[in-house]
């Protein structure tokens, strides 16, 4: 049941969450969660941060980060410091502007806690958004091409009412563009229905990309909150090269 339910029969995986990212058991794997963790891990590694994930917001996140000498990613509220340059937080627009720091904890309750699981698994790990989704899609075409299993895991958000998984819009666009590239580069044929279904959803919504993650639920919420500009910067496609891998504690540049 494992490998029907993983997707299996297929080389390429798309699947939701800490569950379906250990179920989809690649030899590689994507994180998505676009609204906020993955667009920044991509902005702060392009700026040459060292990113440690860090699943829990609460005073633990600050243990962790002084054992690991490194600076501890305040709230996006608090990222402003006096009206002087910000400090490093989950917002990237903020990321993009802030002074960078060597080694930036991130804590993330959905792209951190897949990043920790799918760590878990012994698949490597690498990050996904829009921003950067045409070099991740290459950089999966040649594992493809070497004969390696590839899934890319939409992290979606958590209802507030039961701690759920909630599936994001967002991150099912962000996966389908990842995935489009292996449409392109001839990789369809090894695709699970799921990975398709985003493909497919990808296609019919780029054309209207800005315009959509401003309307949908994870951007309205950003938008509430004083965020918007948050929701410009994770809808610039492909304006990274930047491929982040796991290694060890921290995403790091891919070579």
């Amino acid at each position: 049941m494992d490998d029907i339910l993983g997707q299996r029969d297929q080389a390429v995986r798309l699947d939701w969450g800490p569950v379906g990212a250990a179920t989809a058991s690649a030899d590689v794997s994507v994180v998505v969660d676009v609204l906020s963790f993955s667009t920044s891990v991509v902005i702060a590694v392009e700026r040459g941060m060292h990113v440690l994930p860090f699943a829990w917001k609460d005073a633990r996140a600050a243990a962790y980060a002084e054992q690991q000498d490194a600076t501890l990613a305040v709230g996006r509220l608090e990222a402003a410091r006096g009206g002087g340059v910000s400090a490093p937080s989950l917002s990237p627009a903020g990321l993009l502007t802030c002074e960078p720091v060597p080694r930036l904890v991130l804590p993330s309750p959905n792209g951190s806690t897949i990043s920790a699981v799918l760590q878990g698994t012994g698949t490597q790990v690498l990050i996904g958004c829009l921003r950067n989704a045409s070099a991740v899609g290459r950089r999966l075409a040649r594992e493809l091409d070497a004969g390696r299993s590839v899934a890319v895991v939409a992290a979606g958000e958590r209802w507030h009412q039961d701690d759920s998984l909630r599936p994001a819009l967002e991150d099912h666009l962000g996966a389908g563009a990842v995935l489009s590239v292996l449409t392109e580069l001839g990789h369809d044929d090894e695709m699970s229905p799921e990975a398709r279904a985003a493909v497919a959803l990808w296609t019919s919504t780029v054309g209207q990309l800005a315009a959509t993650l401003r309307a949908c639920v994870g951007g309205r919420e950003l938008a509430s909150k004083g965020f918007a500009d948050d929701v410009t910067v994770a809808a610039d496609l492909d304006a990274s090269r930047v491929v982040p891998v796991l290694v060890g504690d921290a995403f790091l540049q891919d070579d």
